[in-house]
């Protein structure tokens, strides 16, 4: 057994060298990636690439992978969000690669990344400073993979709704502890399906909900309403109808300033005691502390959630997860093996491109212009 802190060097496997840190203080594990190999596309240049919050070493095991041969890649499998400790990790990176919002890159960190040249993520980046970027000439590229679904975040959503309203997790818990049924489950069939936020999820989620027999009802801007009638949804005629009519109401909308806490205390109030919240979005959609108090008053009477507001969430005293009538999952939204490939295929041509040349999907283009203070001797 390898103990805390204790080094394995100089290992060889597919090629590369490992250098493996055994264990840490979220008891996860730690591998660096060298390759010792030429870069593989004419016309680019080696990058020092590092990684972040691959907890379970995911990425080097899919065919997109090799998109990156011929680079020096670093992977960290732990999550780590203290300044000080990314800033000695990150001090050689030239490319950083992040996993959606899972670390939060503000400048206090991007001013000791001296290095640092391309942030490549995919949707949106509320957890960059873009600013900062933009000041220090750091280039972060984006893919917002218009028209392309998040099947994978879709399935989770229809899996949540089907565990709570049969009370899946629970009847498996008491079943193993001896106990045969506990409770009286709810029919989907024929009930409202409320979807609040009639995008590319959304969107999937309700066509879920049609071929099990449920209305569906959307309630989002006024663009996106007419998507919805479009495709033979009815739409609410306000946002207290939609609440008061809606057995089941998913969330699914991007976390921006006009969305932050778009969902009151007053809202979930109207909802019936037999029905259900599911947000598998963001959490900070919903007003702080009001899906615990509205579960407490009894309405709505279920909800389902796989976002928290600060993650990982290891707190097991959680207020939302003291109650028996949630399902919760740890954003697992997205986190398919098929749903990675779909992803970092993007990601990792946006880092070929800047290799090349050729910076794709840039969300600061005034880096790209040269108008803006870049780092001395960058």
């Amino acid at each position: 057994m390898t103990l805390r802190g204790e080094r394995d060097q100089n290992s060889l496997v597919g090629g590369h060298r490992l250098d493996i840190v055994k264990g840490n203080e979220l008891g996860l594990v730690h591998i660096q990636r060298e390759t010792n190999v030429h870069p593989a596309h004419l016309g680019t240049r080696r990058m020092k690439i590092a990684i972040l919050d691959d907890y379970f070493d995911t990425l080097r095991t899919l065919p997109c992978f090799q998109k990156l041969k011929g680079h020096e890649v670093t992977v960290w499998n732990d999550h780590v969000q203290d300044t000080d400790a990314l800033a000695a990790r990150l001090k050689d990176t030239e490319c950083l690669v992040l996993i959606r919002e899972r670390t939060t890159i503000q400048a206090a960190l991007l001013d000791r990344l001296p290095r640092l040249k391309l942030i490549s993520q995919r949707s949106v980046y509320p957890h960059i400073d873009i600013e900062a970027c933009t000041r220090l000439g750091v280039i972060v590229s984006s893919s917002q993979h218009i028209g392309t679904p998040c099947y994978a975040a879709a399935e989770l959503t229809w899996a949540l709704i089907l565990a709570a309203a049969r009370q899946l997790p629970q009847q498996m818990a008491a079943l193993k502890a001896g106990k045969w049924q506990i409770g009286v489950g709810m029919t989907l069939r024929e009930k409202t399906l409320g979807i609040f936020g009639y995008g590319r999820i959304g969107a999937t989620v309700a066509g879920y909900g049609k071929a099990f027999g449920m209305n569906v009802m959307a309630w989002a801007r006024e663009e996106s309403l007419a998507e919805a009638r479009a495709d033979g949804y009815a739409t609410a005629r306000t946002k207290a109808e939609f609440f008061e009519t809606c057995d089941v109401i998913s969330l699914h909308m991007r976390l921006v300033p006009a969305t932050r806490h778009i969902v009151k205390a007053e809202d979930l109030a109207r909802m019936g005691p037999q029905a259900m919240l599911v947000n598998t979005s963001r959490a900070p959609l919903i007003e702080p502390g009001a899906l615990v108090a509205a579960l407490r008053a009894g309405r709505p009477g279920y909800a389902a959630v796989d976002v928290f507001e600060d993650e990982p969430m290891r707190d097991l005293d959680f207020p939302l997860l003291q109650f028996e009538q949630i399902v919760a999952t740890p954003h697992i939204g997205y986190v398919t093996c098929e749903e990675y490939e779909t992803q970092f295929i993007d990601i990792f041509d946006q880092i070929i491109a800047y290799a090349a040349g050729q910076p794709i999907n840039v969300v600061n283009p005034e880096v790209l212009a040269g108008t803006t203070r870049q780092r001395a001797g960058k």
